[in-house]
């Protein structure tokens, strides 16, 4: 019997995906449990398996298709000996096509070109949206192309296998000034699943959450010193031995402070506000071609050495598209940290359902003013970014006060 092989749901907001690799061809033998697809979804790339023994009879969405919807049939699995019926592929209603944008066909079919392209119908050039924008961004002239779409239509193959050529500058009045033209060779590069999610969660998130933001400056010289002296005892352990990041050491002071004012801790509903228990925190990683926000959960009860092991594996396996969904959907809040990349100061955009997140800059050693006297410290700016619809100003400050706290004062990591 003919099983159908469907798009799946591989975590609770994903409604589409996109085919990254087929690891199986057509006829070949396969068993329950072996790996027939890579899918590539807005936050990893995950496994698609087998549920029961057959052959790979029929590919129906090929390799590469973007924003093929969930539940849509992807392939047909038969029994051996068994003919493969015959399947259209899924229509665009439920597996988008891969094109950016939509091809206009012509309502009168065009004859195949004579002494002329296909592609001029009188005086106007045919071609897709999407060939004319790459044509415009390459410099490319489309009356030089000669289209192998249908009815003779210039669409992006032909345009990518133009190369870059000078447009044709169109005559203009000489008392009209021509405007420059680009002299640099443009490409264009399609969005990934990851980045097309970011960008709908990010415009969504600045357009539907009213943003406040409260800076404040931490010193970190006691916190670094204490961060010495457990690596120190750590590099005696062995086997057992691990390496605190200053990165760790926040991810607890985040979590400890939001156990103190819990109300940070929270997610605006229309209904109600939610308050969590855990500190549930989300750390932004930067990928290749965008970010994604592993959890360390109920971090408040971990320690140093956990959160700074189960940090490092979930970094790990970020920045190789091997996390599991529960890994990094449903934090409670998030840190961004770009202290690394020597950044002054900067703030963050909210991760909704989360009420906050903060955004931590470098440390740098200056001057501070203490009562009379002047001394040097290790100074980092942090910013929270707030949802003000969940958390009001002065609760944010008070959250802010309580992370300068422990950090300062930072023995509260490790009691």
């Amino acid at each position: 019997m003919a099983i159908e092989i469907l798009m799946p749901a591989l975590s609770p907001t994903m409604t589409e995906g996109k085919i990254a690799r087929w690891l199986k061809k057509e006829g070949d033998a396969v068993s329950n449990g072996d790996v027939l697809a890579e899918i590539e979804t807005d936050k990893a790339t995950m496994e698609v398996e087998a549920i029961e023994d057959g052959i790979f009879g029929r590919i129906l969405v090929p390799e590469g298709t973007e924003g093929v919807a969930v539940n849509t049939p992807i392939a047909i699995v038969v029994e051996e000996g068994e003919a493969v019926p015959d399947a259209a592929a899924p229509s665009p209603a439920s597996a988008p096509a891969v094109a950016s944008a939509p091809v206009v066909t012509a309502s009168v079919p065009a004859p195949a070109a004579t002494t002329q392209q296909a592609t001029h119908r009188g005086s106007r050039i045919v071609a897709s949206p999407l060939a004319r924008r790459i044509a415009l961004a390459k410099g490319i002239d489309l009356s030089s192309i000669k289209g192998t779409g249908p009815h003779g239509r210039i669409v992006k193959r032909d345009v990518d296998a133009a190369g870059t050529r000078p447009a044709t500058v169109a005559q203009q009045p000489r008392t009209q000034a021509t405007a420059p033209q680009p002299t640099g060779a443009s490409r264009t590069v399609p969005h990934t699943t990851m980045r097309k999610v970011i960008a709908r969660r990010l415009s969504e998130s600045k357009a539907t959450i009213p943003h406040f933001y409260v800076s404040m400056d931490v010193e970190l010289d006691a916190l670094m010193a204490l961060r010495s002296q457990l690596n120190a005892l750590s590099s005696d352990e062995g086997q057992d031995a691990f390496k605190l990041s200053v990165n760790d050491m926040l991810i607890k002071a985040a979590a400890l402070a939001l156990k103190q004012v819990p109300e940070v801790n929270a997610s605006f509903t229309e209904d109600a506000m939610i308050l969590h228990e855990d500190a549930d925190i989300s750390v932004a990683v930067s990928l290749d071609d965008g970010l994604i926000t592993p959890i360390v959960r109920a971090a408040e009860r971990k320690s140093l050495k956990q959160i700074s092991q189960e940090a490092k594996s979930l970094v790990s396996r970020a920045r190789a598209g091997k996390l599991k969904p529960e890994e990094f959907q449903g934090g409670t809040f998030s840190i961004s940290n770009m202290g690394m990349f020597g950044v002054k100061e900067f703030a963050a955009i909210v991760n909704p359902p989360q009420a906050a997140i903060l955004a931590i800059a470098a440390g740098k050693r200056q001057p501070v003013v203490s009562g009379d006297d002047i001394r040097i410290a290790t100074v980092m700016t942090v910013t929270l970014s707030v949802d003000h619809r969940a958390v009001d100003g002065a609760m944010a400050a008070k959250w802010l006060s309580a992370f300068r706290s422990i950090v300062q004062a930072p023995l509260a990591l490790v009691l």
